[in-house]
């Protein structure tokens, strides 16, 4: 072989081995991206582990040790006619007491809130207040909240001469500009002195959302502030800068529940949701979330959950929709009779009244994943 093709030959095996090693490295360096780590290169700082992992939720605050956890807000009953059931919002209430659930809310939601009458609210917080001092477990939580300021102070004066363990308050639909909600909410302060005010950061008809810093603001002023509901985008960015405050006593997750496992992590420490009818299962999720115990049980009983949330997409009504039937299943509710607002979402001058139907194949779909919550759900039957 002569000099040159000698020369050719151990170049063309250099370029192999070296276009091999290069191989290598791109394969273990894409390997590592995928399994979420970055291998150190020699002599550098090692990487953290950032992989997830459940840990136990830790009070921020030693204050108000019931006003934690999930509070789910209890969906308004009517009758047949379309009027509020008072007798089966206390059975409801009682419902999640025996589902051991640490609170409920009420009236919060939208049908709870836009759809009634001052009297039927009214009415409503004292058929609850007046249950509640039977109840072994549940905490109550009244809605405190109204079109503007002097419409909110109708309930929160009406609040204060009932026992509850803390109040709950959404922005003002007249609330424009944060000084608006700032004054909104400093009167509620001037009238609630002895619980809890959460603030839903949420409002509706083009309500201003408050911003985190007035949400701080509020609760370095007032020492009963500093629980906030948070639902408002961006979630997550406004979550952490509610947690970087000392003053900020207590966050809560809300939006469907959708982002709690993920939030308890982050810091929150319980839960506002119309999702009553699943009180004993949040209450069990909570349990392990307080624990941080069995991280596999948490996560199967959540995706159930989430498998039946997701039943929203396929069947009609949104929280007042499929949540009726199980409701009704599980002897809470005697039928499936809602308010509906009217055209562009208007509050209609009369209650229009509907009863939600739903087809053979629709029930067994509900009932089918339904199954699947069955081994967590309490033993027994609730008898109202």
């Amino acid at each position: 072989m002569s000099r040159m093709n000698s020369i050719l030959l151990e170049t063309n095996m250099t370029n192999q081995v070296t276009r091999r090693d290069m191989l290598k490295t791109a394969v273990v360096s894409a390997s590592s991206v995928v399994a979420g780590t970055i291998a150190p290169n020699e002599g550098s700082a090692e990487t953290p582990n950032t992989a997830a992992t459940q840990v136990p939720v830790k009070f921020r605050s030693p204050d108000y040790p019931r006003f934690r956890g999930p509070f789910p807000i209890l969906s308004t009953p009517y009758t047949d006619s379309g009027a509020v059931d008072f007798e089966v919002l206390a059975r409801s209430a009682r419902f999640v007491d025996w589902c051991e659930s640490p609170g409920m809310i009420w009236p919060q939601s939208n049908d709870s809130i836009d759809l009634l009458t001052r009297d039927e609210k009214l009415e409503g917080v004292e058929t609850l207040a007046s249950t509640a001092r039977d109840l072994k477990t549940t905490a109550l939580c009244l809605g405190v909240q109204g079109k503007d300021t002097d419409d909110m102070l109708v309930y929160a004066r009406h609040a204060k001469e009932l026992a509850s363990t803390a109040v709950i308050s959404r922005p003002p639909d007249t609330g424009k500009t944060q000084d608006d909600l700032r004054q909104y909410w400093r009167a509620l302060a001037e009238v609630i002195t002895d619980r809890p005010v959460m603030i839903q950061t949420h409002g509706r008809r083009g309500a201003a959302t408050p911003t985190t810093a007035l949400l701080i603001e509020l609760a370095k002023e007032f020492p009963n502030f500093g629980y906030v509901k948070e639902e408002s985008s961006p979630v997550i960015p406004r979550i952490r800068a509610l947690l970087a405050s000392p003053s900020i006593r207590s966050v809560f997750s809300a939006r469907g529940a959708y982002g709690w496992l993920y939030e308890s992590r982050i810091g929150t420490e319980g839960l506002v949701t119309e999702r009553s009818v699943y009180a004993d299962i949040l209450a069990e999720v909570w349990k392990l979330m307080r624990s941080g115990s069995d991280p596999e049980r948490l996560k199967d009983m959540y995706g159930k959950l989430t498998l039946m949330w997701n039943l929203q997409t396929t069947h009609p009504g949104n929280l007042r929709g499929y949540s009726l039937h199980l409701l009704k299943m599980r002897g809470v509710f005697r039928n499936m009779i809602s308010r509906e607002y009217g055209p562009g979402g208007s509050i209609p001058a009369e209650p229009i009244v509907r009863n939600l139907s739903l087809s053979k194949e629709e029930v067994a779909e509900i009932e089918w994943r339904w199954q699947s919550l069955k081994p967590y759900l309490r033993p027994g039957t609730f008898d109202g």
